[in-house]
């Protein structure tokens, strides 16, 4: 029985045989993903953290902590397309999934690749990849479901074989649940919005208890989701404790993403307010799957992996009152592609692998867990799959890990070694000021990693080596 627990990954680039040479079986691969957690919410990465994460900070000391991984993108839908492609965001067709699917049909994923090698493929959560539109006319959310007919082009129509979830995120409507491709009930009822603006907390109105007004099923109560999806995880994991195939298993979480909503078990419990008290919350759904994989007498035989999507709509003035930076050092919040948008905590737990207690400052994306899958079952990578390199060898296999190739962020910054461009029009995301004026900028993230000093100015050369790097990989799209 092995299980594979894998939540967002990114790293090294080697031989695609080693590790797959060594290991007579196939582990089993489960991969938990948070939505808009902070780099800085886990001691791993803030020992100053104002958040009690007791099972990630023991995934922390059994397990390898990346210093230096990178989400997809910086907000839901880029990051989600590159952890399941193993491609750079860019490489999408288009972002809007009110039109369809955003992963074009045929396209390769971890899931097909692992379900084409023998695996059962789960996923249980947030999808926000889209889904074919099938009525004839617009809801007033923009959306074109056909409750009627089969949710095509989700989950089970990428490579998944079963799956349990919402289309996307939790103050996106219409709010319903998914089972493979049938709602478990259709969104007959209507709920209003909700806000926490003028609480006493003191949260704008994208932050807090905030979600849209739309159409809801009976079954689905928001305060519920989170609870919901760490029920389904643990029956994959113990549907498949004596299956004689690995398996896959993708938990994406719709926390601690708006709205809000810890639990009374929660609830006041941190010191950084509902959204502090949300991620205690995340912290204890990572300990139940954990907790549910050691009674299948799974753990020994598991590589375990934790993330986040992108990262948290946390202010200066939020760090000020509740002395609590979710983001760490990093400027930046949620949508920026300065580092506090896409660097995320990454932590990977493999018992006889992986070295307790251990970290890792190499440059690691979200895109590299397709080509570190790969090498794990023995897989040559292809063409389309170029954007990712293995991290394997930092998890105890493989062969001698090389430096990473560059990172793209998105159109208009790269990553190359110790290095960030971003050029104009880059997004600042929701902390930008709205007249700041944008202008390229050059940063030695190794050296300043808060980018303080924007360097543009004086290496004009390294801007054109860059950039020159940055269009060439555009230019390889397929």
């Amino acid at each position: 029985m092995r299980i594979l627990l894998a939540l967002v990954a990114m790293g090294a680039l080697f031989p695609f045989c080693a590790l797959a040479a060594e290991t007579p079986t196939k582990p089993n691969i489960v991969v938990i993903l948070a939505d808009d957690m902070g780099y800085g919410d886990l001691k791993a990465y803030n020992p100053e953290s104002n958040i009690a994460t007791p099972n990630l900070d023991r995934m922390a000391a059994e397990g390898i902590v990346f210093t230096d991984a990178h989400s997809g993108g910086s907000t839901c839908k880029p990051s989600r397309y590159s952890l399941l492609t193993g491609r750079f965001n860019p490489r999408a067709p288009s972002y809007d999934d009110r039109a369809g699917p955003i992963i074009p049909e045929g396209e390769s994923t971890i899931a097909s690749l692992l379900r084409d090698h023998g695996y059962s493929t789960a996923m249980v959560g947030k999808w926000h990849l889209g889904f074919d539109q099938k009525a004839p006319t617009k809801a007033p959310d923009g959306f074109r479901f056909d409750y009627d007919q089969s949710l095509t082009g989700g989950p089970v129509d990428r490579g998944f074989e079963s799956f349990f979830g919402m289309h996307a995120s939790l103050d996106i409507p219409p709010y319903f649940f998914i089972r493979d491709r049938t709602p478990t009930e259709k969104p007959t009822d209507t709920v209003p919005a909700s806000t926490s603006v003028g609480g006493k907390e003191g949260w704008n109105k994208i932050q807090g208890a905030f979600w849209r007004e739309g159409p809801i099923a009976p079954d689905f109560k928001h305060g519920e989701v989170t609870p919901r999806f760490a029920s389904e995880a643990i029956k994959v994991i113990e549907a498949h404790a004596d299956s004689e195939k690995p398996l896959f298993l993708y938990v994406a979480l719709p926390s601690p993403h708006t709205p809000w909503l810890p639990t009374k078990e929660f609830a006041g419990k941190s010191d950084a307010g509902m959204y502090g008290d949300f991620v205690m919350q995340v912290d204890s759904v990572v300990g139940q799957i954990l907790g549910s994989l050691e009674k299948a007498g799974m753990k020994d035989d598991t590589l375990v992996i934790f993330s986040s999507d992108n990262g948290p709509v946390w202010y200066e003035k939020d760090t000020e009152r509740f002395h609590h930076a979710s983001r760490g050092p990093l400027r930046g919040i949620k949508a920026s592609i300065w580092e506090g948008g896409h660097r995320v905590p990454f932590l990977v737990n493999w018992p006889g692998h992986v070295q307790a207690g251990s970290s890792s400052d190499r440059l690691v994306a979200f895109a590299d867990l397709y080509g570190t899958f790969a090498e794990l079952i023995g897989q040559e990578p292809t063409a389309s799959t170029k954007d990712s390199a293995s991290f394997l060898a930092q998890l105890g296999g493989g062969t001698e890990a090389t430096p990473r190739p560059p990172v793209l962020h998105s159109r208009k910054s790269i990553r190359d070694g110790d290095w960030k461009l971003m050029l104009p029009g880059a997004s600042h995301g929701f902390s930008a000021p709205k007249k700041r004026p944008r202008e390229t900028e050059l940063y030695n993230v190794r050296e300043d990693l808060s980018e303080t000093s924007n360097l543009a100015t004086s290496q004009p050369k390294r801007v054109e080596r860059l950039q020159k790097k940055l269009t060439s990989i555009l230019d390889q799209e397929q």
